[in-house]
């Protein structure tokens, strides 16, 4: 395949999959959010963009090379928002995606394709080594949602958790 060709069919999946404005792909420029950035509020299933004024409490999330999270599994009430703070103990890029299972899945077997895929939402903290992100996340919907690595291979070796919304 073309290299130009190659170019097309990843911003065609990339407009498809995760609508990016202003993202940086993960090969070139990682992202490193530290402060939630101000950001089109889009319902998702798994919830909404919260506001930072409506913060109720701060959830703490590590992230490893052993491709876990730790904890694993975290609980929240029906509409509250919390800040999700996301610490990358590691030596590489790691990122935190809220969504539903399937979106996830389908959204890593594309990364491990298109490596370098661009994409940046609210939903998403991008962190380098040593540093720490975090989303403000206002959890609207109730269900079972998950939070995963979608780096290529990350996802695949286990680098996922569940969000319980009750």
């Amino acid at each position: 395949m073309s290299s130009q060709r190659r170019r097309f069919l990843v911003r065609a999946v990339s407009a498809l999959v995760a609508p990016a404005i202003g993202a940086h792909a993960h090969d070139d420029h990682p992202h490193d959010r530290s402060t939630p950035r101000a950001a089109k509020a889009e319902q998702k299933a798994w919830g909404i963009a919260g506001k930072p004024q409506a913060i109720r409490r701060t959830i703490d999330v590590h992230m490893s090379d052993a491709m876990r999270f730790t904890p694993d599994r975290i609980r929240v009430r029906l509409g509250e928002t919390v800040r999700l703070r996301v610490h990358n103990d590691g030596q590489v890029l790691h990122e935190f995606v809220l969504g539903t299972r399937a979106e996830n899945e389908a959204h890593a077997a594309l990364m491990v394709k298109f490596p370098g895929m661009e994409h940046d939402e609210p939903y998403m903290a991008h962190v380098r080594p040593g540093q720490r992100g975090e989303i403000v996340w206002t959890f609207n919907r109730a269900g079972e949602y998950e939070f995963a690595c979608l780096i290529a291979g990350h996802y695949q070796a286990g680098m996922f958790g569940r969000v319980t919304v009750e």
